[in-house]
Order: C-alpha cells, then structure tokens, then sequence
C-alpha cells in the first residue's frame, strides 16, 4: 500500500484521553511481624491523536514506590495499516509479563521476570509491523540508549541496545511470545532471550515463561528466571462484586546480577558485577475480587510464601507476606 493512500486530514477526533492507575496496599510480612501501608502506583497519563496516523502518549507516576516518574512519553506514527513507528520514551517490548501495564497485574506483586531480571524502560524508537497469514502475528523491534529514563541530557554513546518480539497468535486463545535484548548497564554487555505462552478463554488465563539472560566475557554466571501461574474467572450475579477469581503462581530466578559494577556498596568503575538478587523461588496464592464498571477496579489478596537457597541474604521487603491491594483505573 502506498504511503499516500491513508489520510491525514478529515474528521480526526482529537479529544485527549486521560487515564489513571491508583494502587494503594496493606503488606504484612510474618517473619517478621511487621506491616506496612504503601501507595505503589499513582499514575497518569494523557494519549490521542493529532491525525489520523499519529498518535501520541505521555505517562507520569505521582508515587512510584513513593518517587515521581515520568514513564512513557511519545509519539507513534501509523502510515499504513499494519505498520508503525514510535519514538520517545517507552516500555522496550520483551517478554509478556514485563510488559503488563499495572492495572492488567493478575497478582498484587510483580513476578521476578516483571520486576528484576527483565524490567527495562528507556529512549529510542520502535518499528511495529501486524499482519496477518491465516493467524495475526506482530512483530516489534527498536532501537534504544541504554540510559534508562532520566540520564539523556549528556548520554552519548556508540552502542545502542536493542530489543524485539514476535507474538503469535493462534487460534482458541493461544497465544506465544518469542523476545529478545541486548543491553549494556555498565561495561559488560547482557543478552536476554525469552519465550512465553498463555491460554486465554472460557474464564481461565493459563501462563508460562522463561527467561536466560548471558553475560558477556563471562562477567557473570547465567541466570534463568522462569513464571507460571493460572487464573480463573467466576462471575457472580446480584452481587457487589463482578466476578472472583482465584489464582496460583510459581515463579523462580537464578543469582541475579543488574550488569552493573560495585564496590564497596556502591557503583563503582573499579568494582565487579555482584548478587543484587539472590536465588529464591516463591508461590503465591490468593484471590481478586472485581468491581463493576465503569471503573476497572480489583481487590488483590495475596500470600507469597519464599524459598531461598543456603546462604542468601532476603531484601528486606522480600519475604513471606500477606498482601491486599486496591487497584483503581479510570
């Protein structure tokens, strides 16, 4: 299709659209018999478009973990049909569950793939491309700085990281995400490879997925990451709530390294890559209670219990706990 076949002017309903994520949580943490109240999420975010193909988002969080945030920022151009370009400020794509906005968590914590070993935002672009060949496949691949999000101003570099995915996806519900990355925190560059599947139908949402993240010049052992959980929803009629589901998750990661080197507790030119996150597998299990409409509401309760191998030091606030969460989106 041609690039002037699509067209820009004509009624564009330019009307921003203004969206919200609140998630506010009571922690309680049994061995140590402690609790604490937290604001996890504060977020807003603006998106519209300026034409027809271009598109546009700017995304802060008031209290991320109790720091303000901008997150996404940027702007996505739509020549054809199928084919994008964005470029600004955004989620690099990788892997399923690293890539889940708050409000579409199943669980009150994100799993170890979301939260540690795969959890990357940061400045570039990406080109998209979705087609279709009897199953619809979107494909992704960007380029970006490696400065995160608030190191640009005098970020100058001659390696660019990059990240891409493909997801497939099949019919009945079934869906798989291949992704791969190469990033470089410090000096060391890390290659990341996931492969996820999930089921999505008649209620259930049926996942799994593994990460192998390498080190170069071998810096750093490998590490695996792996997450797998079910989720079933209940509808209930005639009640307060909407629906209930009841939902079970394993996840795992190897000793975790963020590529980045220390010494003497903090980043340092002359130090090492070290264990930023020890070994540990965990299970949670619990249940979300669904509000109606029109605000995407859930009431997450969840008890995250910790295994962690002979010799590790638990983060403080990585412990067996009790979690219940409210999620607002507007």
């Amino acid at each position: 299709m041609p690039l002037c076949a699509q067209s820009t002017d004509g009624d564009v309903d330019r009307t921003p659209q203004i969206h919200g994520t609140l998630r506010g949580k009571y922690e309680y943490q049994t061995e140590d018999d402690k609790g604490r109240f937290e604001v996890r999420n504060a977020r807003v975010s603006v998106s519209g478009k300026v034409i027809e193909a271009l598109e546009y988002k700017a995304e802060v969080d008031l209290c991320d973990e109790g720091k303000i945030k901008m997150l996404d920022a940027y702007a996505r151009l739509k020549p054809v049909t199928g084919l994008s370009f964005t470029i600004g400020q955004m989620r690099v794509p990788f892997t399923i569950d690293a890539h889940r906005a708050p409000h579409t968590q199943y669980f009150a914590n994100r799993s170890f793939i979301a939260k540690q070993v795969g959890n990357v935002r940061d400045v570039g672009c990406i080109l998209g491309y979705r087609f279709n060949v009897g199953i619809p496949i979107v494909l992704e691949a960007g380029l970006f700085n490696g400065s995160g999000l608030t190191e640009q101003k005098d970020y100058w570099t001659n390696s660019v990281n990059y990240s891409a995915k493909a997801q497939i996806m099949l019919p009945q519900g079934f869906n798989i995400t291949l992704s791969t990355q190469k990033i470089k925190p410090d000096n060391v560059a890390v290659s990341l490879y996931d492969i996820g599947t999930f089921y999505h139908g008649h209620g259930w949402h049926v996942e799994a997925e593994y990460l192998l993240k390498h080190y170069s010049d071998d810096a750093f052992r490998n590490v695996s990451a792996f997450n797998a959980f079910v989720n079933y929803d209940i509808p209930l009629r005639k009640c307060f709530f909407r629906k209930v589901s009841p939902l079970l998750r394993y996840d795992y990661t190897g000793d975790h390294s963020d590529g980045k080197r220390y010494l003497d507790g903090g980043v340092s030119e002359d130090g090492e890559l070290i264990i930023n996150d020890y070994r540990r597998s965990r299970i949670t299990g619990g249940v979300t209670l669904s509000l109606a409409q029109p605000f995407i509401s859930d009431i997450r309760i969840n008890y995250e219990k910790y295994f962690y191998r002979e010799g590790a030091v638990p983060k403080t606030s990585e412990k067996d706990k009790i979690v219940i969460e409210f999620m607002t989106r507007f």
